[in-house]
């Protein structure tokens, strides 16, 4: 039966060996009109036998302008082999001419035409924070972003040696897709954990990921660094990881560094060092589903300080042509230089973490607040890293603590969140914990049916729960399983004529909306069960 289950599994992986990716390659040829959806990635590739001392850093851009006057600057990049890269995206549908500039002869001034259809139906746009509302993501088409997000750090390795396609990687972000999850913070490389792995490990070492000896950004490897170039490789795989994640419209929230993974980064502001950094920037720009992340703990571990993110930030704002969202996984940071980021980012593992995210919201009422981090690392098969939370349903809680403070938020399990990556939990044998992803699908429904953007949190209709109110007097209550009842008499106004129903937050359960009674507590139907919301609407 075994053998038969294993068979079934590897069918399905081999079934996926063909990946569907938006990224349209296309050799230049002159006088040739390429065609591209909105939103959508075109690589123009161009030969040049001609050879460069450090082709990673040359000149190399092309001018995009369209038939309404609009200007686009792209910049493009080596790729290895001779080859040299212009990597475009629009956001305008219609005609656009480019000319190439270089410091070779042989690709400077070449020109050409792109001809930009409609979007797909799916596909919505970038990323952006309107003016009208700072407080809230949407895509660039004024659609509403509900941003829940996961962490996997070690994402770029999982099919990394698998040169025919992504099945691994896919068969995790369907799952992701599939429970609502539309955002997964990442580094574009890790290396291994400074912390004591589970000795379980051995036993599967199919689930292990750090450590990769062949693996590296640069030439050579992490033990043994050569800072004298980059390595085109690498970054051809990741490109498949972030295009597949762009077909599957998840943003992809790339970490450019990090510092406690042990990385052999080169020393701060080397040329090695903005080689790299000014190479990550150039690459992946015109993916619409890029986010900016300087660093994960920018300012934690004695590595960087204010004045080098500072640098950072106003070095990838300079070459970064297509104004992506930036911010810095470091709270101290974002709030002591909250005009340097376009999102305030916080890593917060307090107790009353629901007051925390509350005096952000509040402090910051011209951002966005993204909770990265909680403390709740929820239990896997493996102890990775536990944090302070493991409990899939107070990690749950936590999550739910941050949305009714009106900040955003992010899961973590640790079968997926660092070196260990169990990429298709639910096919693992029974004694394999299964992580609840389901509790976030549920989430996801809920605040895309009630509208997160136009929740409000009213901390002073809070009584023994968390409340979140719209400007149509929709009211929400998340109330702990161990909650007798709730008063909230603001909902018993004699002059409004009140609907109630509750949610279930571990089944995604409703009850029947009902009319409001006048007197009595609100008692959830799952007390000592489960946590619930009750959601009150005026008729």
């Amino acid at each position: 039966m075994q053998n038969v289950l294993k068979l079934l599994i590897v069918t399905s992986l081999l079934s996926f060996t063909v990946v569907t990716s938006q990224l349209k390659k296309e050799n230049y040829t002159l006088n040739t009109v390429f065609k591209i959806p909105k939103w959508e990635v075109l690589d123009i590739t161009f030969t040049a036998n001609q050879n460069v001392a450090s082709p990673y850093t040359a000149n190399f851009y092309a001018i995009f302008t369209h038939s309404n006057g609009t200007v686009q600057q792209v910049p493009g990049f080596y790729n290895g082999n001779k080859e040299w890269v212009i990597r475009f995206s629009s956001s305008l549908e219609g005609n656009w001419k480019f000319t190439t500039y270089a410091d070779l002869k042989k690709i400077h001034h070449k020109k050409g035409s792109v001809t930009v259809s409609s979007a797909a139906t799916n596909n919505h746009g970038a990323l952006v924070i309107p003016k009208n509302d700072p407080q809230n993501f949407y895509y660039e088409d004024g659609t509403p972003y509900f941003l829940l997000a996961f962490e996997c750090d070690w994402l770029y390795a999982l099919d990394y040696h698998n040169k025919k396609g992504l099945p691994k990687t896919e068969h995790l972000l369907n799952l992701l897709n599939q429970n609502g999850f539309n955002q997964v913070v990442m580094n574009v490389f890790s290396y291994d954990v400074s912390w004591t792995k589970d000795s379980k490990l051995k036993q599967h070492p199919e689930h292990e990921f750090g450590g990769p000896k062949d693996i590296f950004p640069f030439l050579g490897n992490n033990n043994n660094p050569n800072y004298s170039a980059l390595n085109p490789e690498f970054f051809k795989k990741l490109d498949r990881t972030i295009s597949l994640m762009h077909n599957k419209r998840i943003a992809a929230h790339l970490m450019i560094y990090v510092w406690n993974k042990l990385v052999a980064w080169p020393n701060m502001n080397t040329d090695a060092d903005n080689m790299y950094f000014d190479y990550v920037v150039k690459r992946y720009q015109a993916f619409p589903n890029i986010v900016w992340d300087i660093s994960k703990e920018a300012l934690y571990y004695g590595r960087a300080d204010e004045a080098y993110i500072h640098g950072r930030i106003e070095r990838l704002k300079t070459n970064d042509k297509y104004n992506r969202l930036v911010s810095v996984h470091d709270y101290k940071y974002c709030s002591n230089f909250p005009d340097k980021v376009d999102f305030i980012s916080s890593q917060n593992w307090s107790h009353n973490i629901y007051n925390k995210m509350l005096e952000a919201k509040t402090k910051f009422k011209n951002k966005p607040i993204f909770n990265i981090e909680h403390g709740g690392y929820e239990e896997s098969m493996y102890t990775v890293f536990t944090g302070d939370y493991t409990n899939a349903e107070t990690c749950l809680r936590r999550n739910y603590m941050c949305l009714f403070a009106g900040v955003y938020t992010t899961y973590y399990w640790q079968g997926t969140s660092w070196n260990v990556i169990i990429y298709n939990p639910f096919e693992q044998p029974k004694e394999f914990y299964k992580p609840k992803f389901i509790y976030f699908n549920y989430m996801q429904k809920l605040f895309s049916k009630l509208q997160f953007h136009k929740m409000k949190p009213i901390p002073w209709h809070n009584g023994s729960g968390y409340n979140l109110t719209d400007d149509k007097g929709t009211v929400l209550i998340y109330i702990h399983k161990e909650n007798y009842g709730i008063d909230a008499a603001f909902l018993k106004k004699k002059d409004e004529n009140r609907t109630m129903q509750w949610f279930n937050t571990l089944t995604g359960e409703f009850t029947k909306e009902v009319a409001i009674k006048k007197q009595g507590k609100f008692k959830s139907p799952w007390a000592e069960k489960a946590d619930a919301i009750l959601i009150s609407r005026l008729k």
